[in-house]
């Protein structure tokens, strides 16, 4: 599996947090769910786990004080024993929303539409097409995305 382009590097530096609402955006395609339903289940599923399975709480909360999301060792499957909403409502944390509009600002903006485009999301979308599992690629694939200086 490719890393990337060397043509294209993101914005910013790529977080476990980024590959892993990526790659629940995509199980939620695999699940039913139009796009956008898609891109607000992978951010809501990333933001339950980042934050230690608390179904309240905010983006804020789930940071670390220097910017970054983490999935605490093990959680990775604590989002899917939370109980999810209608299909048609969306997820929310702390009242708000978790939309696709907030998983373009919160990851593809961030990292940069064009990487994400090209590099990204084909990396992530190759890796879920054989089978692989969020802890084999989370720190694997982004080792050599190094942000544009």
């Amino acid at each position: 599996m490719t890393s990337g382009s060397s043509t294209v590097a993101p914005k910013r530096s790529i977080r476990r947090f980024d590959i892993f609402a990526e790659y629940n955006r995509l199980k939620g395609l695999e699940k039913g769910m139009d796009e956008p339903r898609a891109k607000g289940y992978g951010v809501w599923v990333a933001k339950v786990v980042a934050s230690g399975g608390s179904r309240r709480a905010s983006s804020r909360n789930s940071m670390h004080a220097d910017g970054r999301h983490e999935a605490p060792a093990g959680k990775e499957k604590e989002a899917e024993r939370h109980e999810e909403p209608n299909e048609q409502e969306w997820h929310e944390l702390s009242g708000e929303p978790q939309t696709d509009a907030l998983f373009d600002h919160e990851i593809i903006q961030r990292m940069g539409a064009d990487f994400y485009a090209r590099v990204f999301a084909p990396a992530i979308a190759q890796a879920v097409d054989q089978g692989k599992s969020y802890e084999s690629i989370r720190d694997t694939l982004r080792k050599d995305w190094k942000p544009a200086r």
